[in-house]
């Protein structure tokens, strides 16, 4: 397959409404996403842009977005989402780090990213789209032509950049390649059972794998409608169940589905399948589900850098607490610190193998990352069952997921070690019954100090993204730390957890 487009053309030609509104009218058709790529193909390569040059984009969710995504895999660019609610600090870093030939971003930030792009080396063209699809990068666009000839890609082309949390605490850029998108969309589609009359409904982030490689894609590989929403709602989603077949979340808005009388088996008479995934879903949870709507939701397990690893059947036993069995064409093995696969039931740290496994982290080194044999280490603690279900029990690393984020400590815990008043701190993720872990600052103040909680989490609002700032802050005399004096995060966790 020479460009990912292509797969999504050939199955979707026959197809009609590509996105609908809430309200059930079309917005856009399967026609109008290949004339709407192509004009903005068009657009892209007169702008001088070329193959392998990175276009970010730090946009709200449009139809628009979406049409500028698909532009951007039909032109052989690599095509940078970032989280609408980075900051100045972190985007600096991303721009920085990244060299991106475009920035697409909201009208209201064009001027931040001037200033960003005026300490760096290279040039950057900036242009805007707003929430409605409106904004510089779409002026006269309709002059643009309608056809676009693909640029050749072969599988180990990068078509994305992700940026996903490393060990050393800074971001890393996860390349993904064409050939990665293609074998984790077919596998997915053939797995969850798409048919030709599914509707998909969408609520979902498009700056991330869920929302955009899983949700969209699936939809587009299958030429179903999507119905388009801006953000979660619960009462809105409920609303919606009875003309969609398909949805997909993240665990917090299940809690938050569940705790609406309206979520009943009657709203979901119509739905095929619920999937959850970018946070462990708790056993209750799923169980509550199932007594409310008559839905056992499908858990899958993935990452930035892999896609999509494993998913619990369609057709078959759904266990809650698992994340079921590997997808076809991808192997995973879970080994002791020896590298020896342990036995059934036993918990170990796992790897994944495949197609859809990343190329390597952006301008970083990777090898670490590998094993010999070629498996990726996913930092996650796992067993296995005799059914071959697969349980993410812990992570080897310091990782905390929140309502379906990862946040890494380290950014934080610089953030508030430089702050006036205060010695040292430790970031941990407690379990919260809404976001799954909850952001948690356990503090050092210095000697006279009288900073307080309300103090650091302003600061934190004002510097980093909002699911990263600490929902509550501990203060404590001293941190407690081992024999080689790293700090015990295992015991902080175990003090302050409720």
């Amino acid at each position: 397959m020479p460009n990912m487009y292509n797969l999504f053309r050939e199955n979707s030609k026959e197809g009609g409404d590509f996105i609908r509104g809430p309200d059930g009218s079309t917005i856009a058709t399967y026609q109008d996403l290949e004339d709407g790529s192509a004009r903005y193909a068009n657009r892209l390569t007169g702008l001088g842009l070329t193959k392998g040059d990175r276009v970010m984009v730090q946009a709200e969710k449009s139809v628009e977005s979406l049409f500028l995504y698909f532009a951007c895999l039909r032109t052989g660019l690599i095509y940078l989402p970032l989280n609408t609610a980075y900051r100045l600090n972190e985007l600096d870093y991303f721009v920085g780090n990244s060299s991106p030939k475009l920035i697409v971003c909201a009208p209201d930030n064009e001027q931040m990213f001037a200033s960003i792009c005026k300490g760096i080396a290279h040039s950057a063209d900036i242009q805007t789209l707003d929430s409605n699809g409106k904004g510089s990068i779409n002026k006269n666009l309709s002059n643009e032509p309608t056809t676009f000839n693909e640029q050749v890609c072969d599988d180990n082309d990068i078509a994305v950049i992700l940026y996903t949390s490393g060990t050393t605490g800074q971001p890393k850029g996860a390349m993904i390649s064409h050939g990665n998108l293609v074998s984790n969309a077919v596998a997915l589609h053939k797995a969850w059972g798409w048919t030709r009359g599914d509707v998909m409904l969408h609520a979902l982030p498009i700056f991330h794998i869920h929302g955009l490689f899983v949700a969209t894609h699936l939809a587009v590989l299958n030429a179903s409608p999507i119905i388009f929403l801006p953000q979660f709602d619960p009462e809105e989603i409920i609303g919606l169940l009875p003309v969609a077949t398909v949805y997909m979340g993240v665990p917090t808005n299940y809690t938050r589905l569940l705790a609406s009388p309206g979520l009943t088996s009657d709203a979901c008479r119509n739905m095929r399948l619920f999937t959850s995934g970018s946070a462990p879903l708790l056993a209750q949870t799923f169980n509550e589900f199932k007594r409310r709507t008559g839905h056992a939701i499908v858990e899958r397990y993935g990452m930035t850098e892999t896609g999509m690893n494993t998913t619990n059947p369609v057709n078959g036993l759904r266990k809650p607490g698992t994340v079921g069995s590997p997808l076809p064409g991808v192997s995973c093995k879970i080994i002791d610190h020896e590298g020896i696969e342990v036995p059934i039931n036993e918990t170990g740290n796992l790897l994944v193998k495949g197609q859809n496994v990343f190329r390597g982290y952006w301008q970083s080194k990777t090898a670490d990352e590998f094993t010999n044999d070629g498996y990726f280490k996913t930092g996650d603690l796992a067993s296995r069952d005799d059914d071959g279900y697969i349980s993410i029990v812990g992570r080897d690393k310091d990782m905390i997921i929140t309502g379906g984020f990862n946040v890494y400590p380290r950014e934080i815990e610089n953030i508030i070690d430089n702050m006036p008043g205060i010695d040292e701190s430790a970031v941990i993720g407690l379990p919260h019954g809404d976001f799954g872990e909850a952001v948690t600052a356990v503090v050092v103040k210095s000697a006279g100090s009288n900073i307080d909680e309300e103090t650091i989490i302003q600061h934190l609002k004002n510097t980093l993204a909002n699911f990263k700032v600490a929902k509550q802050v501990f203060f404590i005399g001293t941190l407690p730390r081992n024999t080689m004096g790293k700090v015990q995060k295992n015991v902080l966790r175990e003090q302050f957890k409720q």
